[in-house]
């Protein structure tokens, strides 16, 4: 287990980016189920404290139970969530899924989505399912893909930076690759976090100086990625 210093500026940036890419109001209600531990929490507890939307707690370990969630749901007129994909693939098989009616966009992070999970999804509910790619040392989220039931690129990729956030494909001696080269994904701006607590030398070897704006760190995921033609992105492993 690692410590993340993340700032409030940096998550101010991400829930600001999803309040204009996603917005709700007093009309909406958000369902928070993800244990505090994780930091998908941090936007589900504050995004709707924000905007005046309704916050509606699920209870302790009820985000392991898809019968429950269906049924909070319809009682609570949900119409914004979260799920990881191996949750979301349980939801999925819910026979009581299509009536949930208020739903109208769901959150997917923290594991790659398959393409198969957003096809069956798609062609059992209407809500708006929306990919999200991030690591904790960069405030929660980086990139974002609204999943199309009509592409026919074959996956679902983790898509374009989220606003005040840059993100490269280098090669070992950090330089840009090529459209279609497979690299390292960087992560630079807004949303990077101090560090690890008390782990200088991790921070150190995750945390680099840029070599495009002097000053400042890019982060470096560990992740293979590829820029597509149309500058979104793949997400390899």
């Amino acid at each position: 287990p690692k410590g993340v210093l993340n700032e409030h500026g940096a998550l101010m940036n991400r829930l600001y980016w999803m309040q204009e890419a996603f917005p709700i109001g007093t009309d909406d209600r958000v369902l928070q189920k993800t244990p505090y531990s994780f930091d998908v929490s941090v936007w589900e507890f504050f995004w709707p404290l924000i905007t005046g939307a309704c916050l509606v707690v699920a209870k302790p370990d009820g985000h392991r139970d898809s019968h429950y969630l269906a049924e909070l749901i319809q009682r609570e007129r949900i119409t914004t969530l979260h799920f990881v994909p191996s949750m979301l693939q349980a939801f999925v098989g819910e026979p009581a899924l299509p009536r949930c009616t208020s739903l109208r966009q769901v959150f997917a992070s923290g594991e790659a989505l398959p393409l198969e999970l957003q096809q069956r999804f798609q062609a059992r509910h209407p809500a708006k399912l929306i990919n999200l790619y991030g690591p904790t040392e960069a405030a929660i989220d980086v990139s974002c893909w609204v999943c199309d039931p009509a592409s026919t690129l074959g996956f679902v990729p983790i898509g374009k930076p989220i606003a005040n956030l840059q993100l490269y494909i280098l090669d070992e001696a950090l330089a840009p690759l090529p459209i279609g080269a497979v690299g390292e994904l960087y992560i630079g701006g807004a949303g990077l976090a101090r560090g690890y607590l008390n782990r200088p030398e991790l921070t150190h070897e995750r945390f680099v100086a840029s070599p495009f704006d002097a000053g400042q760190r890019l982060y470096r995921t560990g992740d293979r990625c590829r820029f597509l033609a149309d500058g979104n992105i793949q997400y390899l492993g």
